[in-house]
């Protein structure tokens, strides 16, 4: 993803010592390992893609974010109404949220941080592990966040690929070990494949001289309790989840981590003073509130995920997998998926497309409302019938 530089600014006349004039200038203070990083692609929110396509934004179908439609809770709604401290800085030790954390998931509070959102406390293990030269190991294929925050610290990336039901291939890990591998990030369930990390591959790994992030941003809708009960016995374990999916609350950037009180500890003291804001603490206290009524809209997706994979089972082009998340990976058996995702872009229905070399003929289809789901089944109807 190209990210733009703006205006050029007239180049400064003052000599840097040591370098003739025509070096001076920022583009040649930029890391050289940063100079042609392929960036993140991110999705786009509704008012681009009413802008790409010419339609209203209520026209739009946005199945590619893995986002809640059902929003938040009544009670975030309200808090977030009601926020009377938005002119003060949010508390630094995150002492409210921790505890609520902590009460919620029934471990300490000295083992919680939170963040912005859970990408933020990646970046933030990135930082606190990884110098230029480390390694990590990442299970492809799987999340692209991972790979991208290893190289923006001048760490390396060895891919370990999965086997071909998508499970971690632990003896492959154990293979591919230097004495520069750091650690090693497992989506569970994998994004974008949807399968569940069995708690025996998961011990494993453990016994390895790595540290596990086990990211279970889906967790919730997985059916399983996740494995953040399992760090306090572990000195190597992580786990991250977020209020992201399960709460609706993507737009406001607010995740968290289970850590080793150690690293907890660690993260703490490198993370930006105020990285959670007033609005999103305030969210996700309320959210902590109201979780029936957040486990009822899990519900809801997660019916609506079984009645798409039916309905994509049953395309003859498709290949849909089971997954245990709140979206579907099609592998697309007849024409081209980028052409495919192209086309239902241009019907205002909006799919994840990953150009890389094992995803390329993939779309992974978030699951949303009943509604959402006939219309992306209807469509691809239309379009198979000239594949």
């Amino acid at each position: 993803m190209a990210r733009g530089s703006g205006a050029r600014r007239p180049r400064s006349t003052l000599a840097v010592r040591g370098q003739p004039p025509a070096a001076v200038g920022s583009e040649g203070l930029v890391r050289r390992d940063l100079r042609h990083l392929a960036g993140y692609a991110p999705i786009e929110p509704p008012a681009a893609l009413s802008q790409e396509t010419g339609l209203e934004p209520a026209r739009i179908i946005k199945l590619d974010g893995n986002e809640n439609p059902y929003g938040p809770s009544p009670r975030a709604r309200a808090a977030l109404a009601s926020l009377d401290c938005a002119h003060l800085y949010p508390d630094p030790e995150q002492r409210e949220l921790r505890r609520a954390l902590a009460d919620y998931l029934g471990v300490g509070a000295e083992h919680i941080v939170a963040g912005a959102g859970s990408d933020d406390l990646l970046d933030l293990l990135a930082r606190l592990f990884l110098a230029p030269g480390d390694r990590i190991i990442n299970c492809v294929p799987t999340f692209g966040m991972y790979s991208f925050l290893a190289e923006v610290q001048g760490a390396r990336v060895t891919e370990v690929r999965r086997t071909p039901d998508h499970e971690v291939d632990v003896e492959a890990v154990a293979r591919a070990l230097d004495r520069r591998t750091k650690l090693i990030f497992l989506a569970a369930p994998n994004n974008p494949t949807g399968n569940l990390l069995p708690r025996k591959h998961l011990e494993r790994l453990l016994e390895l001289p790595i540290v596990v992030v086990v990211d279970e941003a889906y967790v919730e809708f997985s059916g399983t309790a996740g494995f953040a009960a399992l760090v306090p016995g572990h000195s190597n374990l992580v786990v991250l989840r977020t209020f992201s999916k399960w709460a609706g609350l993507a737009g406001l950037r607010v995740g968290y981590g289970v850590f080793p009180p150690p690293i907890a500890a660690r993260l703490m003291l490198i993370k930006q003073p105020y990285n959670v804001n007033v609005a999103a603490q305030a969210a996700a206290l309320a959210s902590l509130e109201d979780v029936a009524h957040l486990l009822r809209n899990v519900q809801r997706l997660v019916k609506e995920r079984e009645r798409l994979y039916g309905k994509l089972s049953r395309l003859p082009f498709l290949e849909a997998l089971p997954s245990r998340a709140n979206f579907i990976l099609c592998r697309l058996l007849r024409g081209e998926a980028a052409s495919l995702h192209q086309r239902l872009r241009q019907r205002g229905i909006f799919v994840r497309y990953f150009d890389t070399p094992l995803l390329r003929q993939h779309l992974r289809i978030s699951a949303g409302r009943p509604e959402d789901t006939d219309a992306v089944i209807a469509t691809l109807k239309e379009f198979g019938r000239e594949l």
